[in-house]
């Protein structure tokens, strides 16, 4: 058996395990070991194992080791940190309070502060999950009290978490890099615009659909002074000074992504203390959560690791870019040919998973069309994106599914967020058509 054909079976077998629902760290690596541990026990013919154990070992830890030991990695863990203490020092909920007292008087000025209150949450955390999850305990409690509609209540709020994936720091941009060897730098600042783009879309979502159907969202009843928006917006400057300290020390060349990252733990810990609004206590809890959460996300790295040694061993990637290049598809074909593969996976997959699977086989195919592979980052982060959205199995709708329980059905939050939908797939074909949303700000730099 050729080692082609054995790579094809793997990645069958891992399909396969995906779908009895066997965790995708499990079933990748289980896959690479045994497919790796069968190529080298049929280099010579005949099915020799003794020959396969030391080589296959070999493979298996020296990649994980590696992966492990890279630099860059260091951001993850960092970035998880920083969201879990801005969210007990206060300063990612603020971000909400102060939206919400500049335009609780807007039809629909509490799922638009939701919306803003994701973004700026996004700025600080990277994870879409982590933002749903939060916010949507903020956020859609209090719209179902005020009597909003629960399909807006919580479609806003699952949409709106989105947004982590793209606003820099983002954790499936610190993958991709690792993944791709492109600059984790140059990601984040591609990710600004599209992001900017996506959240005004999903207000101008908001705006039309009270205006059209203005009883799914109660007028608040409450009225600002403008000095109490002074104080809310001066209470959200942690958050602010965080971004602009991460976006704007990256792109002006102070820090790396990586200082970056630990600066701003730093920072948001001392603001933390300093305002009394962060214990002892509550940094351990933040801690053991970053513990617990990195190392899952280590785990799937380390065996997408050597699955993609794995499928480099077989040569699958030379006979698809050989298979592409025979079938001569255009580069349109193509990119819609990764957006239905993305789109399809994301209905039953996790981001992480869906990227560390079809990577290994997709760069090769990026680079025999001579795309940026900063663009096709944005691109593949905004259809991860859309996945966490997208019916039957949404992971966004889900979580905030948990969170509200009863209140609103799961098929109530999807048809919420059709409409939200419509403009995640507008901004996708913006990106793809013009890549220079993408490209203007890091190739600024």
């Amino acid at each position: 058996m050729d080692p082609s054909t054995i790579g094809l079976i793997a990645f069958l077998a891992v399909l396969g395990m995906l779908a009895i629902r066997v965790p995708i760290a499990f079933a990748l690596a289980s896959a690479a070991i045994v497919g790796t541990f069968f190529i080298f026990a049929l280099r010579t013919g005949s099915f020799a194992p003794e020959r396969a154990i030391r080589p296959t070992t070999s493979l298996t830890f020296s990649n994980a080791f590696d992966l492990v030991h890279n630099y860059n990695l260091s951001m993850i863990p960092l970035f998880v940190a920083l969201g879990h203490i801005a969210y007990r020092a206060g300063i990612t909920t603020n971000i909400y309070q102060a939206a919400k007292v500049w335009l609780a008087n807007l039809p629909g000025g509490v799922a638009m502060a939701s919306i803003v209150g994701c973004g700026g949450f996004s700025a600080i955390t990277g994870s879409s999950i982590a933002c749903a999850s939060t916010m949507g305990r903020i956020c859609t409690p209090e719209m179902l009290r005020m009597g909003y509609d629960n399909r807006l209540a919580t479609a806003s709020v699952a949409a709106g978490g989105t947004l982590g994936s793209l606003i820099p720091p983002s954790v499936l941009f610190i993958i991709y890099g690792i993944f791709t060897e492109t600059s984790v730098s140059q990601l984040f600042l591609a990710g600004i615009l599209p992001g900017i783009l996506t959240l005004l879309g999903f207000l101008l979502v908001v705006a039309l659909w009270v205006r059209r159907d203005p009883s799914i969202a109660p007028a608040a009843g409450v009225t600002y002074s403008m000095a109490d928006r002074r104080s809310a917006a001066l209470s959200a400057w942690p958050a602010v000074l965080l971004f602009v300290l991460i976006v704007g020390g990256i792109y002006g060349g102070i820090f790396t992504a990586t200082e970056a990252a630990a600066v701003s733990v730093a920072l948001a810990t001392i603001v933390g203390f300093a305002q009394r609004r962060l214990t002892l206590a509550a940094l351990w809890d933040s801690l053991k959560e970053t513990c617990i959460q990195t190392a899952g996300i280590f785990i799937i790295a380390a065996a997408a690791k050597i699955f993609v040694a794995f499928i480099a061993l077989t040569g699958v990637a030379p006979d698809l870019v050989a298979w592409v290049s025979a079938a001569d598809l255009s580069v349109v074909t193509f990119m819609l040919a990764v957006a239905l593969i993305y789109l399809l996976l994301g209905m039953f997959l996790d981001p992480i998973g869906i990227m560390v699977l079809t990577l290994p086989l997709l760069i090769p195919l990026v680079e025999v069309y001579e795309l940026n592979l900063i663009w096709f980052g944005v691109v593949v982060i905004k259809l991860l994106e859309i996945g966490l959205i997208t019916p039957p199995v949404g992971l966004n709708v889900f979580v905030i599914a948990n969170v509200v329980g009863k209140d609103a059905p799961l098929h109530r939050i999807f048809a919420g967020i059709m409409r939200f939908l419509s403009i995640d797939v507008i901004v996708l074909a913006l990106i793809m058509c013009f890549p220079i949303i993408s490209l203007l700000i890091p190739e600024s730099m």
